[in-house]
């Protein structure tokens, strides 16, 4: 499988990314909403995916190298250029979402944030290191490495920070572990992703086996909490609660497209400063659990900081 050239300067691409990382944080808003709603976290991620893959089919159907893109994902995956495993990317979206409906709603979107950048920054610079995206191996430098360590004593910084808050519940901040965790999975999803849209030559089709895994795994999931617990009956009435999948379309199919431009580490520093961005506005106006405090907020601009240096590009040696 060869591998084409950037076509897109990197800093188009860096804004892209922040846009979708924006858009990240509005997801985990609305599907933390509408866990709250029903009651059920595993229902929540499979409603969101699901309805993300409704739409995928039927924009599939309306273009043509999108259908093709199925065929050339085949071919690399037979011809052995493309692992078996890239298909099933999907997973670390499934685990995102199910994180925005059963975390976020304890911890707080700002917090649960902080967390997720962690683990991105982490997770893309060890993948960047093993050269696992498209755009191959990219060594750690000094900013890297120093956004990397800054950004985990971001989560140490808010998680002090929230121990100190009297309304806080001590006992679930072990909970931080999971959004790292979770973290650490979207940045291994955009290399792969974007492994998959070098294949399949198609972001959408990219996008739709992202999906279709996702789902999947979501409905299994759900299908054996309903059993448990039963039929949700307390469902929202406002069409944004229903917005999570679309949005999620948007994200994933930007990381797809970006990857190979930015690299996975750059692409995930500029992915969480449009996260926490909008994270903390949204935690501060529609809170989901505490809102924003001082400390919590300082904690964010670390994480903000840390990205910020990470971005730092390499130095070319003067030959």
């Amino acid at each position: 499988m060869t591998s084409a050239k950037p076509s897109l300067p990197v800093w188009v691409a860096l804004v892209g990314s922040g846009i979708a990382g924006a858009l990240t944080a509005v997801q985990s808003r609305i599907n933390g909403g509408l866990s709250q709603h029903l009651g059920n976290g595993y229902f929540t991620a499979a409603v969101s995916f699901g309805s993300g893959l409704v739409i995928l089919c039927l924009v599939i159907g309306l273009s043509k190298r999108a259908k093709r893109g199925f065929s050339l994902v085949k071919q690399e995956v037979q011809s052995g250029h493309l692992p078996w495993w890239a298909l099933l990317s999907g997973t670390f979206g499934a685990f995102f979402v199910l994180g925005q409906g059963l975390v976020a709603t304890v911890l707080g979107l700002a917090l649960f944030t902080v967390g997720i950048v962690a683990g991105q920054v982490l997770g893309g610079l060890v993948i960047d290191r093993i050269g696992l995206g498209p755009s191959g191996r990219v060594d750690p430098t000094l900013p890297r490495v120093t956004g990397m360590v800054l950004a985990l004593l971001a989560v140490v910084f808010s998680v002090i920070a929230d121990l100190a808050n009297p309304t806080s519940e001590s006992g679930q901040i072990w909970l931080m572990v999971v959004p790292v965790l979770v973290g650490a999975g979207v940045s291994m999803q955009s290399a792969v992703n974007g492994l998959l849209r070098s294949a399949a030559q198609s972001a959408l089709t990219a996008t739709f086996i992202s999906f279709l895994v996702g789902t999947v795994i979501l409905v299994v999931i759900a299908v054996i909490s309903v059993a448990m617990q039963g039929w949700p009956t307390n469902w929202p009435t406002h069409p944004l609660y229903y917005a999570g999948g679309s949005l999620g379309i948007v994200f994933i199919a930007l990381a797809a497209m970006l990857v190979r431009t930015a690299g996975v580490l750059l692409l995930s520093m500029s992915n969480v400063a449009g996260q926490l961005i909008a994270s903390v506005a949204l935690e501060a106006g529609l809170p989901l659990a505490g809102g924003v405090s001082a400390g919590l907020l300082a904690g964010a601009a670390v994480a903000l900081v840390a990205v910020a240096i990470a971005a730092i590009p390499r130095r070319k040696k003067v030959s």
